[in-house]
């Protein structure tokens, strides 16, 4: 789930999805659409999904790194400052964008993806009751692969707004 590209617009026609299977190697190739800023020790990418708008994923720049803990106390440092950098860009756009922006998750699982990488999720106060205070994915699965919330072209001023932030 990562997202945008380094020329600031969305890819969502791309027809070579080749990038989706090494996200890391094509974020340091330069071909992963979703990337949209080069950041200390990773990059950072718009999430494939938007149900919640501005959702964003930051990629480690270390292919061999699984965990945080794999990364020395340098890079580990540069990378959670990448963190807290995106977090709060993501925070500062989104309140902008919409009033009823209450604040942002910030999560390492890495249980689906084998490479570290952050999930930055916005959270709002139109959410539906049951999810509003729990985890973002508590959603139904539906969510994840509605394609009204896709990643696409309507997102990219919101995508503009977190990169000038950063």
């Amino acid at each position: 789930m990562d997202s945008s590209d380094s020329s600031g617009s969305s890819d969502s026609t791309d027809s070579s999805e080749a990038w989706r299977g090494d996200k890391v190697g094509a974020a340091l190739r330069g071909e992963n659409p979703r990337v949209f800023a080069r950041l200390p020790a990773s990059f950072a990418a718009m999430g494939d999904t938007q149900f919640l708008p501005g959702y964003c994923v930051l990629l480690t720049d270390d292919p061999a790194a699984t965990r945080l803990s794999d990364l020395s106390t340098a890079a580990r440092r540069d990378y959670m400052d990448s963190v807290a950098a995106l977090a709060a860009a993501v925070e500062g756009a989104c309140a902008a964008a919409d009033p009823a922006f209450r604040r942002v998750n910030i999560e390492i699982l890495g249980n689906a993806s084998p490479y570290l990488h952050t999930h930055i999720w916005p959270r709002y106060e139109w959410e539906p009751a049951d999810v509003v205070r729990r985890p973002v994915w508590v959603y139904p699965i539906e969510r994840w692969h509605e394609p009204a919330t896709a990643l696409g072209p309507q997102h990219d001023p919101l995508r503009r707004a977190i990169a000038e932030r950063l």
